[in-house]
């Protein structure tokens, strides 16, 4: 069984959610009540490949919110994630993607330290962040938004907002071996690990963010934090693609000019309809199909029996690890979200 870890995007969007789904008791609450909020299951899902093999799995909803990211309450937030895992692992989950920040507190507050969970010792190996195949999609949809809408890579220059991240190391790894691209620039907060990262590639301009949307024919944004690098469209070439990799996804609404072509970055479409209500919450246009790629990799690696933490650590994703994915991504009926 595969499991999913994930988080609504707001205080209101919570209560909203509760609501709908029967939670009347959470639905009218405040922050400090979701702060002691205890995770819960909330959706029975079943997946079918297009191979025909059936997979079920457990949607947890780990009660955090990004306010909590907020102030003094860094506690809150590990200890909301730590509780998740708990959760899932308590009821057998073999194989849990930890969706949206879930993530990224994992790996900022080095969680993998933190196994001890009042009676429940973690076993680390039925988890996965699920980055190579967000990754990994998020280079299939450079690739094919490229062909889309007419920008040749050989002739193009790629921003990657992030690039230090775990996503977005991979990304520029990617790019730097698979794909023929004319200039790579790396934007990052940290200029250290910037540097690191440009002598591993043996490439790529460190830039600013405000030196390098002039230059980009495409941006892939996948920064970090819920607050941080923001984009001025007025900076943006014409045409311009801007890869959305960040969450909550809200850049298609935030800019709307004449060529600049916003894709929700990291999303994948499945071929078949998923027996699930948990996508509509998260307002995917088509709830039945359309899904993260970091959940879809849980699904994967359950479909293939690899109850492993495929994708783990900081900056460790290996281009052939997205190859791989890839592949049995492929072989199960997903596809990278471009419309």
């Amino acid at each position: 069984m595969f499991g999913l870890i994930g988080h609504l995007t707001s205080l209101a969007h919570a209560q909203a959610v509760a609501k709908d789904l029967g939670f009347e008791e959470y639905a009218e609450q405040d922050l400090e009540f979701w702060c002691s909020a205890p995770p819960q299951i909330v959706d029975n899902i079943k997946v079918t490949s297009i191979t025909g093999q059936q997979i079920e799995g457990r949607y947890v909803e780990s009660c955090f919110l990004p306010e909590m990211l907020a102030g003094n309450r860094g506690k809150t937030a590990v200890r909301k994630i730590l509780n998740a895992m708990a959760h899932a692992q308590k009821y057998g989950i073999d194989i849990t993607a930890l969706g949206g920040f879930s993530s990224i507190i994992f790996e900022t507050f080095n969680l993998s330290q933190m196994r001890q969970v009042r009676n429940i010792q973690l076993e680390i190996e039925r988890f996965t962040t699920g980055n190579t195949h967000t990754a990994y999609i998020i280079c299939r949809q450079v690739e094919e938004a490229s062909r889309k809408y007419g920008i040749d890579l050989s002739k193009a220059t790629i921003a990657v907002c992030g690039a230090t991240g775990d996503i977005g190391s991979a990304v520029c790894r990617w790019l730097d071996t698979r794909t023929e691209i004319k200039d790579l620039i790396l934007v990052a907060r940290n200029q250290d690990r910037l540097v690191e990262l440009q002598a591993q590639l043996g490439r790529g301009k460190i830039m600013g963010i405000e030196q390098a949307l002039p230059l980009a024919d495409i941006v892939v944004w996948v920064a970090s934090m819920p607050k941080g690098m923001e984009i001025d469209p007025s900076t943006l070439k014409r045409p311009c693609i801007l890869i959305d990799g960040g969450y909550p996804k809200n850049m298609s609404t935030q800019i709307q000019q004449p060529e600049v072509y916003v894709i929700n970055g990291g999303i994948v479409e499945h071929s078949l309809d998923i027996d699930w209500k948990i996508m509509k919450i998260v307002n995917m246009s088509t709830p039945a199909r359309q899904l993260f790629a970091c959940f879809a990799e849980s699904m994967l690696l359950e479909f293939e029996g690899w109850h492993t933490n495929f994708s783990w650590g900081r900056n460790q994703i290996t281009v052939e690890n997205m190859e791989k994915i890839g592949r049995v991504s492929i072989k199960h009926g997903f596809k990278p979200l471009i419309a």
